[in-house]
């Protein structure tokens, strides 16, 4: 008779341990680089640069740091689970790193925005709108876009949950496409033998 083997709660509850901290730790050091260059971006455009620019170095700076999903995900597969890993549990492992970057995100731009650069509203609402009357949109959709962007600015300036919820948008959905991405490429049902691994 064969004998199936079981494997233990103790063992078990250990790769959830180890799951967790990778999540922390690359998670964090995720959220530190690119809260890091998220504020020297924008530290940089506040000194009368381009803010567009600065934006788009901040979104680049995303994808940089958040590649570290990638690398946290492929170390828990390689040095505690075998060498294996679901699609759903590679995704949910990257979400948890994307999520602890993103609050990290979050908390580094509240510091900067309310301490540092308050009037980066109307910087920004400066900006889109030279952009907006360039357009050469007609007056009635211009005065449109006045207002909807007036009312942004507004909400924005006297209220922190508009604050938090719009900086969240900014980083979590480019976390989870990299999420995705990270899930696929990395699910692997069987461990690899010597020979194949040799061969890669």
């Amino acid at each position: 008779m064969t004998r199936k083997t079981k494997r233990s709660p103790i063992f078990a509850g250990t790769k959830q341990l180890y799951m967790k901290r990778n999540i922390l730790v690359f998670g964090s050091i995720s959220g530190i680089i690119v809260g890091t260059l998220m504020a020297l971006s924008l530290f940089w455009a506040n000194q009368g640069h381009d803010i567009k620019e600065g934006m788009l170095l901040g979104y680049a700076s995303m994808v940089i740091a958040l590649s570290l999903i990638y690398v946290g995900v492929r170390n828990f597969r390689e040095k505690y689970n075998d060498g294996v890993i679901s699609f759903g549990k590679a995704l949910k492992l990257a979400l948890g790193i994307t999520l602890i970057a993103s609050t990290i995100y979050v908390a580094v731009w509240l510091v900067e925005f309310y301490a540092f650069i308050p009037d980066f509203m109307d910087k920004y609402t400066a900006a889109h709108l030279q952009q907006v009357k360039a357009s050469g949109l007609n007056p009635a959709a211009l005065q449109k876009q006045l207002a909807e962007m007036e009312s942004q600015r507004d909400a924005y300036d006297h209220n922190p949950l508009v604050v938090v919820g719009y900086t969240y948008l900014e980083i979590v959905p480019v976390g989870v496409i990299i999420s995705l991405l990270t899930a696929l490429l990395l699910k692997r049902k069987q461990r690899p033998t010597r020979t194949s691994a040799a061969m890669a």
